[in-house]
């Protein structure tokens, strides 16, 4: 058997990474259990990734890029400013009804080591502002008072958690419900103040 090369390698470990974080949470997962899904010798697994935090934050970076790109194209398929800050919610609904969704994994990293590692804190912390520069860029594009960008991330935020726990894709409509109320009011407050 051919060797794989190192970007080949590093794939497979990170496929089967994910997979098994996602479903099963970080701490539950070995790296024998990690370097058995991925088909590669432990030596090799140790090689790429020296430790399993190393590991974890590789993962997360790599879902973060997935995630925000998966999410930004979603909504540049809408044409009107105001609609694109809605469309976000309406991309968490189709996110929460593919199958295996178990809600945020940065959420669920937090929850499970955001008290033991920094790594997993520095990730996490990463993607939520990242979140919510992209929210507070849509809002500032569509003209709304920029007050809304926070509050539409709570809103979001809160539609996350709630649907991987309820396993329900209802906390996306139900968030983009109040959403378009922020949006009115935004607008109204916007107009009187021209």
């Amino acid at each position: 058997m051919t060797p794989l090369d190192a970007e080949t390698a590093r794939t497979r470990l990170l496929d089967a990474a994910e997979e098994l974080f996602y479903a099963r949470g970080i701490q539950s997962v070995g790296m024998d259990e990690i370097r058995s899904g991925a088909g590669l010798p432990l030596k090799r697994v140790y090689a790429l990734y020296p430790a399993k935090e190393s590991l974890v934050e590789a993962y997360l970076q790599r879902r973060d890029v997935r995630w925000r790109g998966r999410l930004a194209a979603a909504v540049e398929e809408v044409a009107d400013p105001r609609e694109r800050v809605l469309a976000v919610f309406d991309w968490l609904g189709a996110w929460f009804r593919e199958p295996g969704f178990r809600g945020c994994a940065w959420i669920n990293g937090f929850g499970e080591l955001g008290a033991v590692s920094e790594v997993v804190v520095r990730q996490v912390r990463s993607h939520k502002q990242a979140f919510a520069d992209y929210v507070a860029g849509l809002v500032a594009d569509a003209g709304l008072p920029v007050d809304l960008g926070p509050q539409l991330v709570l809103l979001a935020e809160g539609a996350m958690v709630t649907a991987g726990i309820l396993g329900t894709d209802a906390p996306a409509a139900q968030a983009r419900t109040a959403a378009e109320a922020l949006l009115r009011e935004g607008v109204d407050r916007r107009t009187n103040v021209l």
